[in-house]
C-alpha cells in the first residue's frame, strides 16, 4: 500500500473528522483539533500507511492491530483529559495516541511491549517534549512513573489487573476498551476510595491488547 501523498493525506483526514468523529459522539473540541492535525499515516507501518485513516482496525507488525479512529477519539473524549493530568498510556503502539494526548495533558508515559512499535513511535515523536516512550509488558502498566491521573488503554483487555488500578491516584480515572467472549465495548472507571468499577458506553470494534485475558474462576 503506498504512502498517500500530502494533499491526499490532508483530505482522508478531513474526511475522517467529518464523517467518523464528529458524527459519532466525539466531541471534546481539543481532541477533534489534535486528531484533523496529526499526519496518523505517519504512526503506522510503512507498508500500511495508505489505509491510515479508514474506520476499521489497522494491521501493525507481528498481528497486532491499532484501534479505528472512532474508537480512540471516543476514548480520549470519555476519558475527560485536563491540561494538568499526567497521564498513563497502555498500548501506545506507534505512538499516534500518543501525539494526541500530549497536545491535551501535561505528561504523557506510553508503554509499548514491542520493540519494532516503538521503534515506528520514537522516529515520530521526535519533538513530543511532554511524552516518556516506555517499553514493557503492557498489564504490568509502569508503577515507577505513577501515580496516574488517568491511564487510556487504546484497546480492548479482557480484565483490567489491580497493578494498573493500584497505578491510579485516588480519584483517577481509566478509559478502556473491554473484551468478553469476542465482544468488544468501551468504558470508563473511577477508582475512589481503593474502590474502582467501570461503565460501558458504547458497542465499538477494538483492537485486543495481549496480556490481558480473565483469570479462570475456580470451578468444582
Amino acid at each position: 500500500m503506498m504512502t498517500p501523498t500530502v494533499d491526499a493525506a490532508h483530505s482522508m483526514r478531513h474526511a475522517m473528522v467529518a464523517s467518523q468523529l464528529r458524527t459519532n459522539s466525539v466531541s471534546d473540541v481539543r481532541v477533534v483539533e489534535a486528531m484533523a492535525r496529526l499526519p496518523r499515516e505517519q504512526f503506522v507501518p510503512e507498508e500500511h500507511r495508505g489505509i491510515a485513516y479508514r474506520d476499521t482496525l489497522l494491521p501493525l507488525n507481528g498481528g497486532r492491530r491499532q484501534n479505528s479512529p472512532l474508537a480512540t477519539g471516543r476514548l480520549l473524549t470519555e476519558a475527560q483529559i485536563r491540561s494538568t493530568d499526567h497521564v498513563l498510556l497502555i498500548g501506545a503502539a506507534g505512538g499516534y495516541s500518543a501525539a494526541v494526548l500530549a497536545e491535551m495533558a501535561a505528561s504523557v508515559v506510553a508503554l509499548e511491549e514491542d520493540s519494532s512499535l516503538l521503534a515506528i513511535a520514537r522516529a515520530a515523536l521526535p519533538d513530543a517534549g511532554n511524552v516518556t516512550l516506555v517499553e514493557g509488558p503492557l498489564a504490568q502498566g509502569w508503577a515507577k512513573a505513577g501515580p496516574y491521573d488517568v491511564i487510556l488503554i487504546d484497546g480492548a483487555v479482557g480484565h483490567i489487573p489491580d497493578a494498573l488500578i493500584a497505578q491510579l491516584k485516588d480519584g483517577g480515572r481509566i478509559a478502556t476498551g473491554i473484551e468478553d467472549r469476542g465482544i468488544t465495548r468501551l468504558a470508563t472507571g473511577r477508582k475512589t476510595g481503593g474502590g474502582f468499577g467501570l461503565n460501558e458506553f458504547a458497542d465499538i470494534e477494538c483492537a485486543v491488547l495481549p496480556g490481558f485475558a480473565k483469570p479462570r474462576t475456580f470451578q468444582f
